[in-house]
């Protein structure tokens, strides 16, 4: 997988302007084949464009490849990364581990489990995953070093560690279901307490 970025932001050269509908046909296409089973390393531009009812040349005049394809549709599953206020270093956390695991669209139920082999097995793979939950770390990571800054946070605080700390339990409660009795509705603030209480400035 040698192509990680999306086209989205890129500059456009003057012409016909883009369908926005084929877009969201080709993006949904290639979440519905990942539903329905198909691994990223079996999903063709072919078979996306079946599906979407478009040419290839269609996808490949807005995707350089199925890499930056995939990483757009992907990041469509979590929808837009919570902002900040910046207001309060605890709310802040709150509102970044609510998001953790959060899918905005049904069919990540059934797509995201699947990834995880073909992430652990396929460097590219990985390194597809990390693109796509690196903008959301680092509002996070943010979060944490202006409570250090502030003096809210101690000043030794592994920021890395911290974020590990703040989001495993949430990742493990929403994919696994790990505890049933666990309420999900108030566990982002729990957790978050409960962390801060050994993170916080004595």
């Amino acid at each position: 997988m040698s192509d990680m970025s999306s086209t989205a932001d890129a500059p456009r050269s003057p012409g016909r302007p883009r369908s926005i509908r084929a877009d969201e046909a080709i993006v949904q296409a290639t979440l519905d084949l990942l539903a329905e089973g198909n691994t990223i390393e079996a999903l063709s531009i072919e078979a996306i464009a079946a599906r979407a009812g478009v040419g290839k040349a269609t996808i490949y005049r807005r995707w350089p490849g199925k890499d930056a394809l995939l990483l757009d549709a992907l990041r469509t599953l979590k929808g837009v990364v919570p902002q900040p206020t910046g207001h309060s270093v605890r709310d802040d956390l709150v509102l970044l581990v609510g998001a953790v695991g959060h899918n905005i669209d049904p069919r990540a139920a059934k797509i995201m489990p699947c990834l995880v082999p073909e992430v652990n097995r396929s460097p590219d793979h990985y390194q597809l995953y990390q693109n796509i939950i690196e903008p959301r770390r680092k509002l996070m990571r943010e979060v944490l070093r202006r409570g250090v800054a502030n003096g809210e946070l101690r000043a030794d605080l592994d920021i890395e560690l911290a974020m590990a700390l703040l989001t495993g339990p949430m990742l493990i409660q929403r994919m696994l279901r790990w505890h049933p009795e666990l309420d999900e509705k108030i566990l982002p603030e729990r957790i978050v307490d409960a962390a801060l209480d050994g993170l916080r400035a004595r």
